[in-house]
């Protein structure tokens, strides 16, 4: 289930990204949604800082400035941005987008100080962006550490719905409940606490999102050669950049391997029909997602690629620890694997 619901956020994440949120963009005449020919970058109607003078995004905001939210005249210089610059729509750009990027600005500003002109954007979001993961990281472990005791539970779990299979009595499904729960305490278990985990980073992560967004000063930046505001569809086919082949295929594998590594840590192993169904909802999602990176600036791409990075790493290391605690609780196992290595060494003449 909640692997489930991981897969079912990241699809509406993807959408957001890419398409739910066309009422925020400026149009043309014709209704088509405006964007950059150098870039493929989409123009949003409320941002909180003008780009840069004689700029092709500058032009296109100059020329668009009625459907602006906030008159491009009235907007300040990126590097001058402050909270109360501008007026906020929402409530929510007041409390977590504004705020997301303010930092992100002046973070940035500190690496241009440092000696970064052209990718001191880039680093401050790829820092943030990490920093965000080490935030959430203990509520990560907490929740993975409940989908393993959900896997130790598991059996008592089914011999109770076995138990109860065929009761419809309002009596018996009280007791069935009842039983249930007596096993969730026995484990520590919070049935709600995946869900509301996953719920808690929700916010974080699109306001982040938005953030990048409404900062043109980040498309106008560059980092490893690429320009953060380029999308790969546009790299690729109109500018023959084909090194964008390479960012897409690290947004596909980072996504692919850190939901295979969390699935294969979460799922329990005699659940071989909730296994097949993962196997195939990842499969569907890594093609859709490879389909969306087309349309993604290199800015967001940038920061799915260190996101998913940080969970490959982050799952590996908790595997690793948690290797090391069921050695420790059991001694025979350890003793073992002791020998084995013994006997590893011998037969190569190792020395241990």
């Amino acid at each position: 289930m909640k692997n489930k619901f991981k897969i079912i956020i990241l699809l509406f994440l993807m959408l957001c990204i890419t398409g739910c949120g066309a009422k925020n963009l400026i149009i043309d005449k014709n209704n088509k949604i405006v964007t950059s020919k150098e870039t493929g970058q989409s123009l949003q109607r409320e941002i909180y800082c003008k780009p840069s003078k004689n700029t092709e995004t500058y032009k296109l905001y100059e020329k668009y400035s009625d459907q602006m939210k906030t008159k491009l005249e009235d907007l300040p210089e990126c590097n001058k941005f402050k909270m109360n610059s501008t007026k906020t729509s929402s409530l929510w750009q007041f409390l977590f987008v504004k705020p997301l990027a303010f930092i992100l600005l002046k973070l940035g500003n500190l690496f241009k100080y440092m000696g970064l002109t052209k990718s001191y954007l880039a680093v401050s979001l790829i820092v943030i962006g990490l920093l965000i993961r080490i935030i959430i990281l203990p509520f990560n472990i907490k929740s993975q550490n409940q989908s393993k005791q959900m896997q130790k539970a598991m059996p008592e779990i089914k011999r109770i719905e076995k138990k109860y299979a065929n009761s419809n009595d309002k009596t018996e499904m009280m007791m069935r409940a009842s039983e249930i729960q007596k096993i969730y305490n026995k484990y520590k278990i919070n049935p709600v606490l995946s869900c509301l985990l996953a719920l808690i980073q929700l916010p974080i992560f699109f306001a982040f999102l938005q953030a990048i967004y409404k900062i043109p000063a980040i498309y106008e930046g560059e980092i490893f050669g690429y320009n953060l505001g380029t999308t790969p569809s546009v790299g690729l086919f109109e500018k023959q950049q084909y090194g964008y082949i390479i960012l897409i295929l690290l947004i596909i594998l980072t996504t692919f391997f850190s939901f295979k590594y969390t699935m294969k840590q979460s799922q329990a192993s005699n659940q071989e029909d909730g296994k097949n169904q993962m196997n195939t909802m990842l499969i569907v999602m890594t093609v859709l997602i490879g389909f969306t990176s087309f349309s993604l600036p290199t800015a967001i791409a940038i920061y799915w690629i260190v996101t998913y990075s940080f969970i490959i790493i982050q799952t590996y290391i908790m595997k690793v620890i948690e290797k090391n605690k069921d050695i420790k609780r059991n001694p025979r196992k350890k003793k073992i694997n002791d020998k084995l290595k013994l006997k590893e060494g011998l037969k190569y003449g190792k020395n241990s």
